[in-house]
């Protein structure tokens, strides 16, 4: 088969990949299961496509369709080829405003669609968990609704139209048919006249029809993905008196890729909703009268009732990004509904929301009825849609799996439905997490299990089974937007009865007679607790690790990942997550793949160092190390962690690459090349140098200063220039300060708070303009500034995965910096990267004994913009200190500062003078990322990263503006990509004082 794979390739515009690392990346979704597929094309063209279905038929293989892989029913795993369009399948192809509808590729993103239609005032309605990544075409595949379903129901009701290549590569045009054009398409020759022919034939047999109506799930319920929705072809005109068209559409929403590929999909739109939007967060001690309240609640008519359970809430408090989102909760509720009402006014909603609490305390429900308006809205939905991900947080193998997550039911049904299904689960020991859609009759409900044990596979089948039973006792559906797939498919002949679903195979079978369409979804799909990805009874050997994985080792770390693709989200969408796919729109360069790959090779690798494989290396290699996941991949999937535990091994194995170690040694070569700062800086600048060196030609090279921070810092104390901390010194041309007296907004309790400044190795060989004035200005405020004795940060070690020796030296300065550091004895630092290692990777790389020591120091480090920030929420320093001239500052946040701690700080600090007005720049990474932005492998990538938001809106800005960054690497990609000068927050603190402190000695080089 490699052969005609090869010759495959050569045919195509687009790519085809058959490698071990491409099939590895692509042969897992965001479900259980795990399969290696032949192949994986990336289709340019369409005609690339019907090259694809004409390999498929001549080889007997399967093309499966892929968009953004988050289905979490399998429904884009198998063994054949997958076909992802999500890279060239990304255009709008044609809005019409009058009548409200668009036409798009299969590639187009949710969200980024609505960002294009929002100028028109029109929007495309269902949205679901994922919407930020999930494309339109799995949105048809998998028929999706969302949160929002009350109002806008599924995505079939929005599919006006669609063009699709049949299995035998002719493409058709399938939209609402009238009777005598239905009976038209019936008459015509080929493949599609045998599909209307065949759906006349079979949805006209009266039996057929009462099988139909008798064993379809209820037509109250909203959400039915079951199978092949017959029961809604069977309603159209040409089979029912006063029904609506006869559609195709119909049947391939929620078709999951098995009848037809879709190249181009037309969408209905909907005017915008109305202006104002509340959220009233009920809280309740348990799901039983969650259930209850909210059918109450819809019976004033919200536009999305959200269950969040006492799990998911648990999940929030070990997650950076969604612990700033429990503002609203208070202590420990059993669940929170999530009740949302969209009004012309706040009024109506508050009025609303005040009737909804009066009849549910009457009725006994609730205890806490906060009512959430404006930006605090997003902050509550931005939780509620981290709940998946947010559950693969738990630690260890035990898991909260989707096995009868999608079940539907009638609303009215669903508080008893959710009590037998919860006996169910206790008669095998299990609990189940439940979230999500309460107002429509489906909540994602997850029991725990341990599937890499054989009782785990057993439970994982027994589960599906009994609850199958129960959801056909409600007459419910066992999918209700996640689709059928690989999970549910065996069980849908109980579900719709043998009748039904010989008519799906049929059907199957007409459309697809050779059986190349994304087989065994839907039809004959094999058991359910087969190929999932993991084996009962897997043994893997226990991994010695630098670091500290906390109650669990790096695979399950790495595992902690189930796929749901938040890292496959746009600049468009804000966020760091993930930088180098937002440049590449490559699978490979996702978190997710990352992930993937490791697991992958730790789980079946083989060798004694599972490390050592090349495939690792080639994924992790466009890592930037940014912590973006850290903090936004709901799950917590540190991959920088990841990386630079798998550097070190594989190091261990194949040898330190030399500009590795140059990097790594930074602070030694610095060291030496402050001797003679002048000369280092001109060889640093000689092209043919760099190249050899592995640099960038494009990319200039930090400089040396003329002297370092600390030799400063030492003239400085021995010239007085600890005398007072409130004095008003003027900066001698030697350096030092003289002067004294108060200062206006600076602090005047008796005596100076003392303040360890932490002297990184960037700012004192580097950016020492800086460290003078962080000192300077401190002084100025009423602070006491000492430089301790420590060691460098260990960053340049840690970013090229050289973690044994990071591991010494964060060990060195946890022992000589904790007897120092205390509440009120803080550590501050300047650049973000180094200060923030204390809280990130010390405590992982302590040793036993200083562990605790580490977590204290962590807890009383500080980046410089946060402790000025607490300062003035302190009451400390006031804007008096400052000028009252006004600017404009536009901020690029440091993407470590945004991961493990926030941009709110710099915002506030810059913010302190009078008249000062801070934008943030929506940016994420600024592509330099330490040494990676100047390695020349990597220089491209970086400039493509940095073009995406920060450049650009630099260059926009007006000359006057002034440009601030904390980090020194963002500094240097802005200086390099658009020739302003930005400046750290301290500066334009400095530069704002009141009462300017005259400096001579500041410049660079």
């Amino acid at each position: 088969m490699e052969e005609q794979l090869k010759r495959l390739s050569g045919e195509l515009q687009g790519e085809l990949y058959f490698d071990k690392t491409m099939r590895t990346l692509y042969s897992t979704d965001a479900s259980a299961y795990r399969e290696m597929p032949l192949a994986v094309a990336i289709p340019k063209t369409i005609d690339d496509i019907r090259k694809l279905i004409a390999f498929a038929h001549a080889e007997r293989t399967a093309l499966i369709p892929r968009t953004a892989g988050t289905s979490l029913a399998g429904q884009v795993v198998g063994n054949g080829i997958v076909v992802d369009v999500s890279r060239h399948f990304t255009r709008i192809l044609e809005l019409n405003v009058e009548e409200r509808w668009v036409r798009v590729q299969p590639g187009v993103i949710r969200d980024e669609l609505n960002l294009f239609l929002r100028e028109h005032g029109l929007l495309f309605g269902p949205e679901t968990s994922t919407a930020n990544r999930a494309m339109i075409g799995g949105m048809v595949g998998n028929n999706s609704c969302g949160s929002n379903s009350i109002v806008y129901r599924s995505t079939r009701e929005h599919l006006l139209e669609v063009k699709a290549l049949l299995s035998d590569g002719t493409e058709a045009v399938f939209g609402a048919l009238e009777a005598d054009r239905f009976h038209a398409k019936c008459d015509e020759k080929g493949l599609e006249g045998d599909l209307y022919r065949s759906a006349r034939k079979m949805l006209s047999n009266y039996d057929n029809q009462v099988a139909i109506e008798e064993n379809f799930p209820k037509k109250t319920i909203e959400r039915r993905n079951t199978g092949y929705p017959l029961d809604l072809l069977v309603a159209t005109a040409p089979f029912t008196a006063g029904g609506p068209d006869f559609n195709f559409c119909t049947l391939l929403a929620g078709s999951e890729g098995t009848l037809a590929f879709l190249t181009e999909i037309k969408l209905n739109l909907s005017p915008m909703p109305p202006k104002e939007t509340g959220l009233l967060c009920v809280h309740f001690h348990t799901i039983d009268e969650s259930l209850r309240a909210n059918l109450i609640a819809l019976r004033h008519e919200p536009t999305a009732s959200e269950l969040i359970d006492h799990f998911v809430l648990e999940c929030t408090k070990d997650n950076i990004e969604q612990r700033k989102n429990r503002f609203f909760v208070q202590g420990d509720p059993g669940a929170i509904l999530v009740i949302e009402f969209k009004k012309d006014s706040r009024e109506e909603i508050t009025a609303i929301a005040a009737a909804v609490e009066t009849e549910m305390r009457a009725a006994g429900l609730g205890f806490h009825f906060p009512l959430l308006f404006g930006a605090d809205t997003g902050r509550i939905w931005s939780l509620r849609k981290a709940g998946l991900g947010l559950l693969s947080n738990l630690p260890g193998d035990e898991k909260a799996v989707p096995v009868i997550e999608d079940t539907a039911v009638d609303v009215r049904d669903l508080p008893d439905y959710i009590r037998d299904f919860n006996e169910i689960l206790k008669k095998y020991g299990l609990y189940s997490v439940h979230y999500a859609h309460a107002g429509s009759g489906e909540l994602h409900l997850r029991p725990i299990i341990n599937l890499k044990t054989a009782e785990g596979n057993r439970l994982f089948r027994l589960i599906a089974d009994e609850i199958a039973t129960l959801v056909k006792k409600y007459r419910g559906s066992l999918s209700g937007e996640h689709g059928d797939g690989r999970l549910r498919g065996e069980f849908i002949p109980r579900m719709v009865g043998q009748h039904n679903y010989a008519l799906f195979k049929e059907l199957k079978r007409t459309w697809d007679p050779s059986n190349i369409f994304n087989p065994g979804k839907i039809v004959d799909t094999p058991p359910m607790n087969e190929q999932l990805r993991y084996e009962p009874g897997q043994q893997t050997p226990p991994f010695s690790t630098v670091f500290r994985f906390h109650q669990q080792d790096i695979l399950q770390h790495a595992e902690q990942c189930n796929g749901s693709g938040d890292c496959r989200k746009t600049h468009l969408s804000g966020g760091t997550m993930c930088p180098s796919f937002m440049a590449t729109r490559n699978e490979k360069d996702t978190t997710r793949a990352r992930a993937n790959i490791l697991r992958e090779f730790l789980t079946r690798g083989d060798g004694p160092n599972r490390y050592d494989h090349k495939e690792i290396y080639e994924v992790m290699d466009l890592c930037l190390s940014c912590k973006g996941c850290k903090s936004e991949c709901p799950s917590n999937v540190d991959v920088a962690k990841l990386k630079a535990e798998f550097l070190q091994h594989y190091y261990d194995a194949n040898g330190v690459p030399f500009r590795t170690r140059m990097i790594a040694r930074f602070t030694q070569s610095a060291k030496l090349g402050s001797i003679a700062p002048g000369l280092y800086n001109r060889v640093m600048r000689i092209g043919a140098l760099k190249s050899l060196l592995g640099f960038a030609r494009e990319r200039s090279m930090p400089m040396l200063h003329r002297t370092t921070l600390r030799k400063w810092w030492e003239r400085h104390r021995r010239e007085g220039g600890d005398r007072t901390a409130t004095g008003d010194r003027r900066m001698t041309p030697a350096g030092t300060m003289t002067g004294a007296g108060p200062m206006p907004g600076a602090g005047t309790a008796t005596g100076a708070r003392l303040v360890h400044l932490f002297c990184d190795e960037f700012t004192n060989y580097n950016d020492v303009a800086i460290g003078i004035k962080t000192i300077l200005l401190l002084e100025r405020l009423g602070y006491e500034v000492n430089l301790p004795a420590h060691g460098e940060s260990g960053r340049t070690w840690l970013s090229k995965g050289l973690v044994r020796e990071a591991k010494k030296i964060a060990n060195r300065n946890i022992r000589a910096l904790k007897p120092l550091v205390s509440e009120d004895a803080p550590l501050v630092g300047i650049e973000p990267s180094a200060i923030l290692a204390f809280r990130d990777e010390y405590p992982d790389l302590a040793d036993d004994e200083t562990l605790e020591d580490a977590k204290q120091l962590a807890a009383n480090c500080w980046l410089i913009d946060d402790f000025l920030a607490r300062e003035v929420e302190r009451g400390r320093i006031t804007a008096d200190a400052f000028t009252k001239e006004k600017r404009e500052v536009l901020l690029h946040g440091h993407c470590q500062q945004k991961a493990l701690s926030s941009v709110a700080g710099s915002v506030r600090v810059l913010s302190l003078p009078e008249h000062y007005t801070v934008r943030t720049i929506p940016s994420g990474c600024c592509g330099m990322a330490g040494s990676f932005g100047y390695e020349k492998e990597h220089y491209s990538l970086s400039q493509q990263i940095g073009e995406l938001v920060l450049l650009p809106a630099v260059r926009n800005s007006a000359e006057g503006v002034i440009i601030a960054a904390p980090g020194t690497s963002c500094r240097h990609q802005i200086r390099d990509g658009t020739g302003r000068k930005a400046l750290h927050p301290v500066e334009v603190l400095f530069e704002a004082l009141a009462i300017p402190i005259v400096a001579t000695t500041f410049a660079e080089d």
